[in-house]
């Protein structure tokens, strides 16, 4: 069996970085990439007191291959990642989903280490903590690129309505 290296992927800036950061990993490596992207059903699953049972799945998950699809192709190109690449794209949890890909010790875990504080931090749990305490094998978090921290920043801004300083700006 060959190693692999498995990447989470969610569509974002932060999952295409990651994405960049797996592939470099599984040329060293000489591993393949698997790019696994988790995906839940509008509502909760079927127990959950918000879903139905003639819930969309088949809808669902087609949405979620054309959305690894299109993150596959926003990362790499036509050209690809230049190692094996598998798609995966598995119902449930992230963290849940991308721990349940890893098949043993000697892969490698990928997954975006987004900022997180505020009120966000608390709704959401972070997929990279998960992936970190209950993963079998190394776990590589990648944070942000630097152009991902200043789009939040000017976003923030812009919620904010805070007027922007022209000193601020970089030559």
């Amino acid at each position: 069996m060959r190693r692999r290296v498995v990447a989470g992927v969610s569509g974002g800036p932060g999952s295409l970085t990651a994405l960049h950061r797996a592939a470099a990993e599984a040329r060293l490596r000489g591993a393949e990439l698997w790019a696994v992207l988790a995906w839940q059903a509008p509502g909760g699953g079927l127990g959950s007191r918000t879903s139905c049972v003639c819930s969309p799945f088949p809808e669902c998950r087609a949405a979620a291959v054309e959305r690894l699809r299109e993150a596959l192709d926003a990362a790499f190109g036509p050209g690809g990642p230049g190692v094996t690449l598998a798609g995966q794209v598995v119902r449930g949890l992230p963290g849940a989903a991308l721990v349940d890909a890893v098949r043993d010790a000697e892969d490698l875990l990928v997954v975006g280490a987004g900022g997180r504080g505020g009120l966000l931090g608390a709704l959401r749990p972070s997929v990279a903590r998960y992936c970190l305490a209950h993963a079998p094998c190394p776990v590589l978090t990648v944070p942000p690129s630097p152009l991902e921290a200043e789009l939040h920043a000017v976003r923030r801004r812009n919620a904010w309505r805070i007027p922007l300083d022209a000193r601020e700006l970089h030559p």
